[in-house]
């Protein structure tokens, strides 16, 4: 890129697809609030569906590029994609945020010249399966290519580069747009046909094992001994589906359980809920909980939660062991501290909370300049426009 040309400098980034999650959300909100005459995103993805955030690229200026590598295994077709795209578009950053093909894609991005090819960590574990040693083979192969290593946060870096130096990227977010608001709580409340004296559980995150959204099932059986308005509200979607709805119908609770999609206004879903529960079994950082945190909501999360995602004062960790009748205990104290649910609480906490969670590093605009600064000094180009 020269200033001559007044081109902004196209990044590719390399992943699974841009569906709603953690590193996705990561990257819209930081692909919204670049300055796009100087940057602009692309992203390559695994998957030759269209996804949650496809229309909003494209509207953004971004291109999308879609491949079937994850049901084909074809990886050389892969790389023959991302070398053409190399060619065709002169990418000068690749920036992979999926391991699992991340040495073929940044060995194919150094052979093709790129100077900047960064590594990203999102998680701080992986599950376990019939993939587990295939799985710890590429993570030890990722980095063998990448000059630039990042991490979502101290745990996720730790896990797959060790002691080696690499940089945090908080998953940031819009802390002002979370602040409770009790008009919008009862809008999505009466839209969701849920009741002012339902107690509502909170949790959200794609609907698959590391997210052990089952296991909240149990738990929220368990409340409902304690408190019977007690419902649970999951919002996202995932291979689990129907065995959570399943599982619910055998627990004889499944009148008290609600999924919704990937939704754009999960801004106000927050407002409806009065604790948040997230017992993943790991979680790179956990941008749920902080968007929970921002909108003033307790935060009950599991050890498998990074430390990084502490960010106030409403956040609550329970121990590995911690079993089905600890997470009732938990949310029933809450439940009949009464403060959850009231207003003016809820408003004081949320303003509190709010204030945490930009201190602790997780304000978007400041997190997008930061990178978009970055970005450009990793070229030269530091000081254009």
């Amino acid at each position: 890129m020269s200033r001559a040309t007044d081109k902004p400098v196209r990044i590719l980034h390399v992943l699974q697809r841009m569906e709603a999650g953690g590193t996705q959300a990561l990257l819209m909100n930081m692909y919204r609030r670049i300055d796009r005459t100087k940057l602009q995103f692309d992203f390559l993805v695994e998957y030759p569906d269209r996804q949650f955030y496809d229309d909003e690229i494209e509207q953004l200026g971004g291109h999308i590029y879609h491949t079937n590598v994850r049901n084909n295994a074809n990886i050389l077709a892969f790389t023959g994609v991302l070398r053409r795209l190399i060619g065709e578009y002169g990418y000068r950053i690749v920036h992979m945020h999926t391991y699992s093909i991340g040495y073929f894609c940044l060995r194919e991005a150094e052979r093709c010249g790129v100077p900047v090819r960064i590594a990203h960590s999102h998680n701080n574990q992986t599950t376990k399966g019939l993939l587990y040693v295939p799985k710890l083979i590429m993570q030890k192969l990722y980095t063998i290519h990448a000059n630039r290593l990042m991490a979502c946060s101290e745990d996720a870096g730790r896990y797959l580069f060790g002691d080696r130096r690499f940089m945090i990227v908080k998953n940031a977010i819009d802390v002002d747009s979370f602040r409770y608001n009790d008009s919008v709580r009862c809008e999505v409340r009466t839209e969701l046909g849920i009741s002012d004296d339902d107690f509502v559980v909170g949790n959200v995150g794609r609907l698959c094992e590391q997210k052990n959204q089952l296991f909240l099932l149990g738990v929220v059986q368990k409340l409902k001994a304690s408190v019977p308005s007690a419902r649970l509200l999951i919002v996202g979607s995932g291979p689990l589906k129907e065995e959570i709805l399943s599982c619910a119908r055998r627990l004889g609770i499944d009148d008290s359980v609600m999924i919704l999609e990937n939704r754009h206004d999960m801004t106000k879903i927050y407002q409806a809920m009065d604790v948040f529960a997230f017992p993943s079994l790991f979680e790179g950082l956990g941008i749920a909980a902080i968007e929970a945190q921002a909108a003033g909501l307790p935060t009950l999360c599991s050890d498998g939660v990074a430390e990084d995602a502490d960010a106030s004062p409403s956040f609550h960790r329970l121990p590995a062991n911690a079993t089905e009748d600890d997470w009732e205990k938990a949310i029933s104290n809450i439940a009949c501290r009464g403060d959850a649910c009231d207003a003016g609480s809820r408003s004081a906490r949320s303003l509190s909370s709010s204030g945490y969670v930009r201190e602790a590093g997780f304000d978007a605009a400041e997190n997008a300049k930061a990178m978009e600064r970055w970005y450009l000094d990793q070229l030269g180009v530091g000081n254009w426009g």
